[in-house]
């Protein structure tokens, strides 16, 4: 079976746009946040499960003429994104995901758009799917903890941030959101600790230097 990720395709990716995400009962808001792209590539040749929005035949082929054709959907998609036409941007990300189930940049776009519509389930199966092709990765698990949170689901939201924590240990983003759920949890040493490393990365965080305020850290 081909690859659905041959390597003369895998040229390096655009950078998703920035958009700000609201952490709900939180009230943590990451506004103008970046993602790269870039690096979200799948680490094997073929993921070992196919995400939910996958073909009906799981185990057919992709072809390099549809894997082609999704990153030119998604390149667009991330283009009217970036100029706020989410609506066709949407779009965009559907086809390229019809066209190529495994496209994690696709799938993450999407879950940007469907996490800004406040319709989280949908965002959590796309931050998942694209967790899944790309493990570890720092944007999906950071993604869905948002959406997480947004709806009440702080523990499982905690698990992805400590994910995340570990993956990348100097994102203040991460180290914020992480101390705002632990302290949502009652727990706050992991939240000073949180708090703490978010300081310690950007003094000037008034999100994390309020939050280690409240916890005593």
């Amino acid at each position: 079976m081909a690859s659905p990720f041959p390597e003369r395709r895998l040229a390096r990716l655009r950078q998703i746009w920035r958009q700000p995400f609201a952490l709900g009962l939180m009230g943590i808001v990451l506004c103008g946040c970046s993602f790269d792209l870039g690096s979200m590539m799948p680490e094997k040749e073929k993921p070992q499960e196919a995400p939910k929005a996958a073909a009906t035949a799981a185990d057919s082929a992709v072809s390099a003429g549809n894997v082609s054709e999704a990153q030119a959907h998604t390149a667009k998609g991330q283009t009217l994104a970036k100029a706020g036409e989410t609506a066709g941007a949407l779009d965009e990300f559907n086809r390229a995901v019809a066209l190529d189930p495994y496209n994690a940049q696709a799938l993450y776009g999407r879950a940007l758009i469907y996490q800004g519509n406040n319709e989280h389930n949908f965002a959590i199966a796309d931050f998942s799917a694209a967790n899944g092709l790309n493990p570890q990765k720092v944007e999906p698990l950071l993604g869905r903890a948002i959406s997480y949170i947004a709806i009440g689901k702080v523990k499982e939201a905690a698990a992805d941030l400590d994910e995340a924590s570990e993956a990348d240990p100097h994102n203040v983003q991460v180290w914020t959101a992480r101390g705002q759920a632990y302290e949502r949890l009652g727990d706050k040493a992991k939240a000073a600790t949180s708090y703490n490393k978010a300081v310690a990365l950007r003094p000037r965080d008034d999100t994390a230097r309020s939050g280690l305020a409240r916890v005593g850290g």
